[in-house]
């Protein structure tokens, strides 16, 4: 079963097409990036498939059922964090997540203490009085509370501190092995490459591309470089080498292509020593959009 699916989602405001004609399928169980900078329409997909604005045209399903028809009950199987959090400022910690436990059944209220103390958040402190960091802590421990079948997690790390944003991955890898589907967006790379299966990449509201993690490192460009015993007075490149940098026996460039036609070529000739470095997906998304 496919846990999220959605078909030719379009967003408009006025003229404006913030998402134009986006067609996802997230699997059971999966964790799943969404790629873009900030304004590519990432926000506006999660917004629109949680029923907090209304789409202009197209279809979403989560588990199967329409989200027009039985959104009120999806949602309660949802955990979502948006990028920002906005709260009643004069209640505590304490008393905003006990207050939200209130929405859902059977919710085991001791989950905020332990959620609490394993974010160092201080649950007597009002919510005035927290900085953005620690609001944040409190929007994962309310997202979590429920156990959620599906997390839809926008921008999630913002405003945590590395030793944080660890231990938030402990928490994701955890509702994963108990078989949550995380929906994962985010413009951080890395965290996309640590966390997430596949990943789709949005720019300027269209999806550009739906791979595996894998197959984006394997396709995407390498980065080598050469060092020639000596000098070469001239070199015939073969298809795939592009931006080529020669300073007298080291050459460097980018390669696309099949790896085995590089190293073909590559032993070809009589070298001191060659480096082939894999892509990180910060390259690959580059290359995506610069196309």
């Amino acid at each position: 079963m496919l846990a999220i699916e959605i078909k030719g989602l379009t967003k408009s405001f006025g003229d404006f097409k913030a998402i134009s004609d986006v067609n996802l399928e997230v699997n059971k169980g999966e964790v799943f990036g969404f790629i873009g900078p900030n304004g590519s329409g990432k926000s506006t997909t999660i917004r629109t498939l949680l029923g907090l604005l209304k789409e202009s045209s197209g279809e979403m399903f989560i588990q199967g059922q329409d989200v027009k028809i039985y959104g009120d009950t999806l949602r309660a199987k949802i955990g979502y964090l948006p990028s920002e959090v906005n709260y009643y400022e004069e209640m505590d910690s304490r008393e905003l997540l006990t207050y939200s436990a209130g929405f859902y059944d059977n919710v085991d209220l001791s989950k905020i203490d332990t959620l609490a103390e394993f974010l160092e958040l201080d649950l007597n402190k009002k919510i005035t009085d927290l900085s953005f960091g620690n609001k944040k802590k409190c929007a994962i421990i309310q997202c979590l509370l429920h156990s959620p079948e599906i997390l839809i997690l926008d921008e999630p790390t913002s405003g945590l501190d590395p030793l944080m944003q660890n231990r938030f991955f402990e928490l994701l890898d955890a509702e994963n092995k108990k078989g949550a589907t995380i929906f994962f967006s985010s413009h951080i790379l890395s965290e996309i490459q640590r966390m997430c299966e596949r990943a789709a990449v949005i720019k300027e509201g269209k999806i550009i591309t739906v791979e595996t993690i894998q197959t984006l490192l394997e396709k995407q460009l390498k980065r080598v470089e050469l060092v020639f015993k000596t000098t070469p007075i001239s070199i015939d490149y073969i298809a795939g080498v592009d931006k080529v940098k020669q300073k007298d026996n080291r050459l460097t460039f980018q390669y696309t292509g099949e790896v085995n036609t590089l190293l073909n070529w590559i032993s070809s000739f009589d070298l001191f020593d060659a480096v082939l470095k894999e892509p990180n997906l910060e390259s690959i998304f580059m290359n995506y959009y610069e196309r």
